[in-house]
């Protein structure tokens, strides 16, 4: 429900009148609301257990996020029925409930996560935001994403406030006028180690690090390769970032010379992102920053916004990709693992972008309980989400190799794809594209 936003020199006596305890707060949730959460660093902990506090009140009480990191008390099996966590990409914290049947999950590209909230019913937000500033504003900090979207339509608005959640700026800040309810509570937000980089890992990244040129703009996903990639590019020089996410390896790269954002088409000299993930000395560098911009994620993964950059590169990791050229990077099956983020809004985009590459990166094998398997495989695997469809993905990077499949036949593809599996496996898929009519 968009709300009329007042300024005023005493928005701390509204401030004051809107204030309650967790306890008192989430008593708005009633039985079948739906209530719609920030996901990773934004979502508000305190309120959250104090919500759970109130099963024996409630009855099939949707909770909507977008990867939940941490495994909060409403998703255990006890609480079955009286939740349902409903993650727009499933995380850790949601995962086992998603994979057991207790939850489900809704597949949306990010980037348009704030439309489709215009289309469905949004009775409660509960976001966790930076202490109020002079003037009664908060900052989303981490996690701006779809935050504003929360507020504009969900019916019930409630903040929690914590000292922990850095001050970013940009175009993430909501006013107290703007909001029902505010709550105190100076919980942590999710932090993480830098990636630990494998040896293939390593290889993938090399092979990427090659690739990319001085003055390009770039986006680093999650997972070792994109990390490692960023410890590669120390010896390049005028690189930008426009990306969903800021990581520690984009503080390295400016320390070393190699981020400077001045080649950038749109906002020179700034780092964009709509959130981040990564060690604590992470988000106390982007407290108050100038350098850095948060926007929300209708905003920065636009392909329209992300093409006009000069060359744009994206860097993302899939799980398997099928000799036709599609790619899941989300499902193992119809297990869903995780969701479809904004991979292909950032492919899309590069698409567009003058001189622009998308760099998909697969390990060759995947250790399962059946034993080790290839991740290229003949066809994806029954109930597999196409998180990448062929007709948009560029380059495929193994171990073994990376190849271009930007306007490539199937037959050329499958060839291409096979070279770059891992050789325990290319006779088999050789024999299969066979038999699927994919090469003579």
């Amino acid at each position: 429900m968009k709300r009329p936003y007042r300024y005023t020199h005493d928005w701390k006596e509204e401030y004051n009148k809107k204030l309650r305890s967790a306890e008192d707060a989430v008593k708005v949730v009633k039985s079948f609301d739906r209530v719609f959460l920030p996901g990773f660093g934004g979502d508000p902990p305190t309120l959250l257990n104090e919500l759970a506090k109130r099963a024996d009140q409630l009855e099939a009480v949707e909770i909507v996020s977008c990867n939940p990191v941490i495994p909060f008390e409403h998703s255990k099996p006890e609480y079955n029925g009286i939740f349902i966590d409903n993650p727009w990409f499933v995380g850790a914290g949601a995962r086992k409930a998603v994979m057991e049947g207790r939850g489900t999950y809704t597949p949306v590209n990010f980037g348009h996560y704030a439309r489709f909230m215009k289309d469905v019913k949004i009775n409660v937000g509960m976001i966790m935001v930076s202490p109020p500033d002079n003037y009664g504003y908060m900052s989303f900090g981490i996690m701006t994403g779809y935050s504003a979207a929360i507020v504009e339509e969900a019916d019930i608005v409630i903040l929690q406030i914590s000292e922990q959640q850095p001050r970013c700026l940009g175009d993430c800040f909501v006013h107290v006028s703007e909001v029902d309810y505010i709550v105190e509570a100076n919980d942590p937000i999710p932090a993480f180690p830098k990636a630990q980089a494998s040896d293939i890992d390593k290889t993938m990244a090399e092979i990427i690090a090659a690739e990319i040129e001085d003055g390009s703009t770039i986006q680093l996903g999650v997972g070792g390769t994109p990390n490692t990639v960023g410890m590669l590019l120390a010896s390049k020089r005028e690189l930008g970032v426009h990306s969903e996410m800021m990581i520690d390896a984009f503080i390295d790269l400016l320390e070393a010379g190699a981020i400077t954002n001045t080649k950038k088409t749109m906002h020179p000299g700034k780092f964009i992102c709509t959130f981040a993930g990564g060690t604590r000395k992470l988000y106390d560098w982007m407290d108050n920053n100038p350098l850095v911009e948060n926007h929300p994620v209708g905003y920065t993964n636009d392909p329209y916004i992300i093409g006009q950059q000069y060359k744009q590169v994206s860097i993302n990791a899939t799980l398997e990709v099928d000799l036709s050229g599609q790619a899941c990077s989300e499902s193992i099956g119809t297990r869903q693992y995780s969701g479809f983020g904004g991979q292909l809004d950032f492919v899309r985009g590069c698409m567009l972008s003058p001189g622009g590459k998308s760099f998909l990166v697969v390990p060759s094998t995947a250790k399962t309980k059946d034993g080790i398997v290839s991740s290229i495989v003949p066809t994806l695997k029954p109930g597999a989400g196409v998180t990448t469809p062929r007709g948009d993905i560029h380059h495929v990077v193994t171990e073994y190799g990376m190849v271009n499949l930007r306007g490539k036949s199937v037959r050329q593809r499958a060839m291409d794809l096979i070279a770059i599996a891992h050789p325990d496996f290319r006779a088999e898929l050789k024999k299969e594209a066979q038999r699927l009519l994919m090469m003579p």
